[in-house]
C-alpha cells in the first residue's frame, strides 16, 4: 500500500433527484453506503455535515462521462456540486470518472434479487460505493490520488 494516504473519504454520486453518499474506513479497505440525500437547497450543507461527522480527508464526486470520455448533460451538474462542496467544506474535492458506476450498482442490486423499483432509494448509495471503491483501488495501485482536484475558490 505504498503511497496510500490514511483517512476517511466520502464518495458522492450526484443525481438529478438524489445524491448517494458512501464512506470508507481510514485505511481505505472498504466502501460502505451512508445516506441518500435529496437534491434541494440543503443538499450541499447535508453532505458537508456528513463529511464532518465522518472526519473526511477528501470528497470524491463522480464525474458522469459517456463511454468515449466526453461530457454528458449531467457532467456540468456534477462539476457545480463539486465546486459548491469545495467552497462550503474547505476539503479537497476530487472529480473521479464514474463511467458505469450506476450501471454496476443496478447490476449488483438485480443480482441480489432486488427489483428496479425497490432499489430506487438505495441505488444512489450503491453507485457512490462503487465509485469510491474504484477511486480507492486507483490510489492503492498507482500511489497517486484519483481523479482531478476541484480548484479551491479564494474565500
Amino acid at each position: 500500500m505504498t503511497g496510500f494516504r490514511r483517512g476517511t473519504r466520502l464518495g458522492i454520486d450526484v443525481g438529478k433527484a438524489r445524491v448517494g453518499v458512501a464512506r470508507c474506513d481510514p485505511d481505505g479497505l472498504l466502501a460502505t453506503p451512508v445516506e441518500t440525500v435529496p437534491r434541494d437547497d440543503a443538499t450541499v450543507a447535508r453532505i458537508v455535515a456528513l463529511a464532518e461527522e465522518h472526519s473526511a480527508l477528501e470528497l470524491y464526486v463522480g464525474l458522469p462521462l459517456n463511454l468515449r470520455g466526453e461530457d454528458t448533460p449531467s457532467t456540468q451538474d456534477a462539476r457545480d456540486v463539486a465546486a459548491a462542496l469545495s467552497a462550503a467544506s474547505g476539503l479537497t474535492v476530487r472529480l473521479v470518472d464514474e463511467r458505469l458506476s450506476t450501471v454496476s450498482a443496478h447490476a449488483a442490486l438485480r443480482s441480489s434479487g432486488r427489483s428496479q423499483r425497490s432499489s430506487r432509494s438505495i441505488v444512489d448509495q450503491v453507485a457512490a460505493v462503487v465509485l469510491l471503491q474504484q477511486a480507492l483501488d486507483v490510489e492503492k495501485s498507482t500511489g497517486r490520488p484519483p481523479g482531478t482536484p476541484v480548484p479551491q475558490e479564494p474565500a
